[in-house]
């Protein structure tokens, strides 16, 4: 069965997605995923937020040699941003980042804010907000495109095709020319 599981907050240090399930020796198209997460960025939005951030997928696990193994595949997407942030959303508790803490007390309209305090039992909305933001979806665009093979058919490469999200055919020479690792 595929899952995937994201992590992070809007205003964290980064975004992470977990992609489980996927075999292994299947490519891996590192340049359609970015190609996804910029397509992502060119949505309508209000902020200057998709101004700061060039999201690109960095693979943690899963993948070697540009093929999955078969492990749970990991994705981290940095956040530029948390430079501005790392003090008003410290990760460790001391005096200066409770000073420095942002609260967001009057839930938004529209948005988990309200839903995410009563689940949660939080009295202030800033943790709710940045966990539930539309800054997390590059993580889902991330895992989606690991998981859904790019557009255009998918012929494997013993039958000289595009290799692309073909399972790996014995015998046959990967790109990257590490045939006996295979």
């Amino acid at each position: 069965m595929l899952r995937f599981q994201t992590a992070g907050e809007s205003h964290g240090q980064a975004l992470v997605a977990i992609v489980s399930g996927m075999p292994a020796g299947l490519c891996v198209d590192f340049d359609y995923i970015n190609r996804e997460l910029k397509r992502r960025q060119g949505g309508c939005g209000r902020g200057g937020r998709m101004r700061i951030e060039s999201d690109t997928a960095q693979f943690l696990s899963g993948v070697r040699c540009g093929r999955t193994i078969g492990s749970p595949i990991t994705l981290l997407i940095s956040n530029h941003d948390w430079e501005n942030w790392k003090e008003a959303l410290a990760v460790e508790d001391s005096p200066e980042a409770r000073a420095r803490h942002k609260s967001l007390t009057r839930p938004r309209p529209g948005h988990a804010d309200l839903a995410g305090c009563l689940k949660y039992n939080f009295p202030e909305a800033r943790y709710v907000l940045e966990r539930a933001s539309a800054r997390e979806t590059a993580a889902r665009v991330a895992a989606g495109a690991v998981a859904a093979p790019p557009p255009g058919p998918v012929v494997p490469a013993a039958a000289g095709g595009n290799t692309t999200y073909a399972p790996f055919v014995p015998g046959s020479t990967p790109k990257n020319g590490l045939s006996k690792m295979f």
